[in-house]
């Protein structure tokens, strides 16, 4: 009998790591003795079967100690061996299991643009019920092959993530720009519905360490463009005059660069005409105004608003108020005269139109 004790079977020291490993021989010698780590519990498994199953500690491999194991006699080796699959499976936590990638090309509510959304984090994984897990998985995927498992795990969790945000956002729970804020509920939205999915293949994932959900950086740029956009123009009132304003700003970047010629000079004498418009401000709403016409501009300018109008028009088209007529001037000697009258009153010319 002592030359049967002299095979011992545990996990070697290079696959402790390991949250599955397999005992190499499915011909188990009867008498074996078997090390048990504190951290792991050892399966017997027959035809998809749990049949036994060896707690922390040292166990002598007989059906004396174990007599479920009296199932397992091979009667061809006379009952010297027990012939089943024997796996260690570790009870201990996995941390820092990575995940990331694309999440999903989701539209903003806010700001009514489609944006791509990115996420990059790890979590950790650990076994819920070893029995299940080897019934369940152990027909159909290499369970000694840690990687593949963290692997479908984190796909898995990618998977949760994509629909718990894209439902949050779209119900209007999270807004886009502002999803870092959020971090906590998002975690605990994925790992309710992520832990939900793994419970029947006996896994879990007890906690997520850290993550963070990102935008790609062209269209992070784009909100915050539009954003800044939007606040401007409902602060001026008028998307015209925001548009004056980007202009003026625009060459002074460009004169303070030192772009002071050629296609840059028109801009500058853009801006320089339009710096004109903060010159003239409303008294009832403070708001930048535009100049005021002049002969050459064709243009009527409102006494109430001083909004410029084209020079056909009755009323004004910013508050409505009517108009005053025009006046016109001698072809011949320029003298100012009354939008009625037929012939200058300084020298008798007929007035055009008269």
């Amino acid at each position: 009998m002592a030359w049967f004790e002299r095979e011992f079977i545990a996990v070697p020291e290079d696959r402790k790591n390991q949250m599955v490993y397999k005992w190499p021989d499915v011909n188990i010698r009867r008498y074996s003795r078997a090390m048990v780590n504190a951290d792991e519990i050892a399966l017997f498994v027959k035809s998809g079967q749990v049949v036994a199953a060896m707690g922390p500690g040292r166990h002598r491999i007989d059906a004396d100690e174990l007599p479920v194991l009296g199932a397992l006699v091979d009667t061809v080796t006379g009952g010297n061996y027990y012939r089943a699959e024997l796996y260690f499976v570790s009870t201990r936590e996995v941390p820092g299991v990575r995940f990331g990638g694309r999440l999903a090309d989701i539209l903003d509510p806010v700001s009514e643009q489609v944006v791509t959304l990115r996420v990059f984090g790890e979590f950790a994984l650990a076994i819920r019920d070893p029995a299940e897990l080897l019934t369940s998985l152990a027909g159909t995927a290499d369970l000694t092959d840690q990687h593949k498992v963290q692997n479908w795990c984190a796909d898995l969790l990618l998977k949760s993530m994509k629909i718990a945000v894209t439902q949050g956002i779209s119900r209007g729970d999270w807004q886009v720009l502002g999803l870092s804020a959020q971090l906590q509920p998002i975690e605990a939205a994925v790992m309710h519905q992520t832990n939900t999915a793994l419970y029947e293949y006996g896994l879990r994932i007890p906690r997520m360490g850290n993550f963070d959900i990102t935008l790609a950086p062209e269209d992070a740029e784009r909100l915050k463009r539009l954003a800044k956009d939007v606040k401007y123009i409902s602060l001026t009132g008028d998307f015209q005059r925001y548009a004056a304003g980007e202009l003026a700003l625009g060459a002074g970047h460009g004169l303070a660069h030192g772009h002071h010629h050629g296609v840059e000079g028109g801009f500058l004498g853009a801006a320089l005409g339009i710096s004109a418009i903060g010159q003239h401000v409303s008294n009832h709403s403070g708001a930048p105004q535009l100049p005021p016409a002049t002969a050459d501009t064709g243009q009527s300018l409102c006494a109430s608003c001083h909004t410029a109008n084209p020079a056909s028009a009755r009323f004004c088209m910013n508050c409505g108020t009517a108009l005053a007529p025009r006046p016109r001037h001698c072809p011949s000697c320029g003298t100012e005269s009354t939008a009625a009258a037929k012939f200058c009153g300084n020298c008798g010319t007929p007035m055009p139109g008269g």
